[in-house]
């Protein structure tokens, strides 16, 4: 597969939208070089924004990250995260005074606590006694015993009927140049299967996460349009689909989810056409 070099990409765009799990970061770090993309983008007066399905950390941890490895000009104001739009979802849509189960660590129970909810580990909730419960949130793959609690998270649901919520779509995410894990969105998945329930999802592909990114830009390039965006992913089914639908122009890099050996196949079996195919998003200085 011929693929373009990002430079002769992302100099035509007025703004940009990374992901950044596989584009901007992997297992190890940070990806080699990708500091000489912002410092490029800067010199270019080009703003850019990381859409993440991270609802792990609040924007703010999700900062610090980036600028504990150098990359100090992805302040809190440029994350966007799945995690944002679960929280102004309780904030809006559900009372308070009962508690929300979740699954996922005490950390990723942040945009939950932040919108004036009590929360509860599923560890902790007594299948005997479910009045004070809620609502159920989806967070993170981390946090709770995989033997115990997948199984106590299908018997809650199945037991009390509630909102559900996902926080991250993902299906799984790469831990090694070969190897992938089972995502919170893929155990979301497996639960729906199993109930025959569908949840409330927020996170790429969803349209409500590239609105509230184009809303963003907005507000630095006033009046930019749609089509002069790039968004820059790993994944076809989540970043590329994402924003095809929402009107912007895609680069699919092969640094993450998507690997080189077997692009061209998955871009011809989904149907999902990226504009650009880049090895990856780093500008070489």
């Amino acid at each position: 597969m011929r693929t373009k070099s990002f430079r002769s990409v992302v100099k035509n765009y007025r703004a940009v939208f990374f992901d950044a799990f596989g584009v901007l970061k992997n297992h190890s770090g940070l990806i080699e070089g990708v500091g000489n993309t912002f410092k490029y983008l800067e010199s270019k007066g080009i703003p850019y924004y990381v859409l993440t399905n991270d609802s792990s950390r609040s924007p703010q941890e999700l900062s610090n990250w980036y600028q504990k490895r150098g990359l100090t000009s992805i302040t809190t104001d440029k994350i966007l995260s799945s995690g944002m739009l679960a929280m102004e979802f309780f904030k809006t849509k559900l009372a308070n005074g009962k508690a929300v189960a979740y699954l996922g660590t005490k950390d990723s129970a942040h945009y939950l606590e932040t919108a004036g909810q009590k929360t509860v580990p599923i560890s902790d909730v007594d299948l005997n006694d479910l009045e004070h419960i809620k609502s159920f949130a989806f967070l993170d793959d981390e946090g709770f015993d995989w033997n115990k609690d997948i199984d106590k998270t299908i018997n809650l649901l199945r037991h009390k009927n509630m909102t559900v919520i996902v926080a991250n779509t993902d299906i799984n995410y790469p831990v090694n140049k070969n190897d992938i894990s089972v995502a919170i969105g893929g155990l979301a998945d497996l639960v729906e299967q199993i109930l025959g329930k569908k949840f409330i999802r927020f996170g790429k592909p969803d349209a409500q996460m590239f609105l509230l990114a184009y809303e963003r830009a907005m507000m630095d390039v006033p009046n930019i349009k749609r089509n002069e965006i790039l968004m820059v992913g790993d994944t076809l089914y989540t970043d590329i689909i994402g924003g095809n639908k929402f009107g912007l122009d895609t680069a699919l890099v092969l640094s993450g989810n998507t690997l080189p050996d077997n692009a061209n196949i998955k871009i011809i079996s989904s149907g999902i056409i990226p504009t650009y195919v880049c090895d990856s998003a780093v500008i070489e200085p």
